[in-house]
């Protein structure tokens, strides 16, 4: 990113390393300054709102470029002079400031459309760092809020003539920092497009994240294509980042576009990010390009096994239907598991928890099942019920995973240190409690999400024998008198039941009613149904004879009146299996 500040969609960047303000002076000229209140006043012209009615009617001009050039200068005295001195001084900052009520409103209405963009700052670490070589990389971003805050108050005491009583220290600088580095990497020729685009290096979070992306739900199918899809994509360097992710044991280089930052940043509450070290010079297993732009614009979500290369390529072109994190975070998962799969593991669609009860008795299950089926609300249940039965409890992967066969068992291993949980699921008080470390998209809406940390890399990768492995009904009731959780006596009816994947959709994608997928994972295994076919027989015949105690658990989560009381009267079932193990 050469500009210093950049806006599109809703977004703006702002680039610390070309220009960074340090005084009132600098804010005011600054290039962003007037993109911001260029932007503000086109909406409210738009709008023909009662704000711009005052100002075209006090400046006698509705022309837009003068009234930003009136306001510009009023602001600058605002910061150095009394309100009478500005008065006698300038004519038509008098006729602004003599309805101080209306041009507050004015102020007000400036800040609130400020604090409502998606605002993103970042630093280069290996650049010169011109106006910013004494202030730290989490400090700029907190003196810059602290900028615009003091700015926007004594604007305000200068025309009211007094400080406000009470003082709300919103967020008003940026929601995040990233510094940024360049960094070579073994670049194949196919992938040259991708050369120079910065690396995220840190990331200073201000959470909560709320964002708004324009999509609430996932469509669909990542399909396979036997091209590079690269080919046809045109990638503008100055508009892209990379986040260099941990998936698992695989290393992954996700780039994206500056219009799905907000997804881009959200990432960093569900990968684990990857230390320079570990990615300086290493071709990665996983590279996935979010929003790259084509002529035809047709949408497309698809993989590229990269055999020449050994790369697992995943590609979503740039498109308003692709505004939701789950094109995001499925396609890496989709790509992680394809790469399992080669290797002879075996992914998981659910999740994995290690359980300590409190007379000492420990279990690892999995319960696992498709998007809304039950396997995080179940966890939501179980850290519910923590208090009264649970010493410990250690979250392995709370939506992907993948069990291997060692020489004493079946164990299993995560992919995320997050979770991506549907918020009208959770109990409102245990959201609540989490608020300041958490990603809101959509808190509004019907299948509003939530992303926070749940689990460290070391834990999710190290490995945990599997006890119990658990199919999530969603679908069934368990009647009075019937246990929540039933085992299957043999290979063969186990298989069919996980291989069919049935559940009750839950609007987390566009599906409805009763529905099926191949082994309750599109993401991976549902393409590559041959392969896993050979896996399935041969996990579940390992499961059997290693003594894993294979069945379903009805979640009810799909029952109405059940959402909340399904999984956790599942959960207390599971309780009392554990105690006699």
């Amino acid at each position: 990113m050469k500009k210093s500040f950049s806006m599109s969609n809703d977004k703006v960047t702002i680039n610390f390393t070309t220009k960074y303000c340090e005084s009132y002076e600098t804010l005011l000229n600054s290039e962003g300054f007037k993109r911001i209140l260029n932007s503000y006043l086109t909406r409210s012209i738009n709008r023909n709102n009662h704000n711009f009615k005052f100002l075209a009617s006090s400046l006698g001009s509705e022309d837009k470029n003068f009234i930003m050039n009136e306001l510009t200068v009023i602001f600058k005295l605002l910061t150095v002079m009394e309100l009478k001195e500005i008065m006698d001084s300038n004519e038509n900052a008098k006729k602004l400031l003599e309805n101080k009520e209306a041009f507050i409103s004015v102020v007000e209405d400036l800040y609130s459309y400020w604090r409502r963009l998606e605002r993103y700052t970042v630093i280069y670490n290996n650049r010169i760092k011109e106006g910013i070589a004494a202030v730290s990389f989490v400090e700029a971003n907190i003196h810059f809020c602290n900028l615009i805050l003091s700015l926007y108050r004594r604007v305000e005491k200068n025309v009211l003539g007094h400080m406000p009583n009470v003082f709300r220290q919103l967020p008003a600088g940026g929601n995040a920092c990233l510094l940024l580095s360049n960094v070579i990497w073994p670049i194949p020729k196919e992938y040259e497009s991708l050369e120079d685009i910065p690396f995220v290096d840190s990331i200073s979070l201000e959470t909560p994240f709320i964002t708004y992306p324009k999509k609430n739900t996932r469509d669909g199918m990542f399909k396979e294509v036997f091209e590079n899809p690269l080919d046809k994509a045109t990638i503008n360097k100055d508009h892209w980042f990379c986040y260099p992710a941990k998936v698992g044991e695989l290393l992954a280089y996700i780039f994206f576009h500056r219009d799905f930052m907000d997804h881009g940043i959200t990432l960093s509450n569900l990968f684990e990010m990857a230390k320079v070290e570990e990615y300086r010079g290493r071709k990665p297993d996983i590279v996935y390009v979010f929003g790259g732009k084509e002529r035809d614009g047709e949408l497309k979500t698809v993989f590229y096994d990269d055999l020449k290369n050994d790369i697992m390529l995943g590609y979503v072109n740039h498109h308003e239907r692709i505004d939701y994190f789950g094109y995001m975070k499925k396609m890496i998962l989709t790509l992680h598991n394809l790469i399992m799969i080669k290797r002879g593991y075996l992914p998981i669609h659910g999740a994995m928890v290690n359980i300590i009860l409190k007379n000492g008795k420990e279990a690892n299950v999995i319960i696992m099942g498709d998007s809304g089926a039950g396997k995080s609300e179940s966890l939501e249940a179980f850290r519910a019920l923590s208090e009264e039965y649970v010493s410990d409890m250690t979250v392995v992967f709370d939506d992907m995973g993948t069990i291997k066969l060692k020489e004493d068992g079946i164990y299993g291993y995560g992919t995320e240190i997050g979770a991506f949980v549907r918020l009208d699921d959770l109990d409102q008080g245990y959201a609540f409690k989490e608020i300041d470390r958490s990603i809101f998209m959509n808190p509004d809406k019907t299948n509003a999400r939530l992303v926070m940390p749940v689990a460290s890399y070391n834990e999710i990768v190290k490995g945990y024998k599997v006890n119990l492995f658990l199919y999530a009904n969603n679908y069934e009731e368990v009647k009075e008198g019937l246990k929540a959780i039933e085992y299957f006596d043999n290979v063969k009816d186990a298989i069919e039941v996980f291989k069919d994947g049935t559940r009750m959709a839950k609007g987390t994608t566009t599906e409805k009613g009763l529905v099926k997928s191949y082994f309750a994972n599109p993401f991976g295994p549902a393409q590559k149904q041959k392969e896993t076919d050979k896996l399935l027989n041969y996990y579940f015949g390992k499961m059997f004879e290693n003594n894993v105690k294979v069945g379903q658990i009805k979640t009810s989560l799909a029952i109405v009146g059940l959402e909340k009381d399904g999984p956790k009267n599942a959960a207390l079932e599971l309780f009392d299996i554990i105690k006699n193990l």
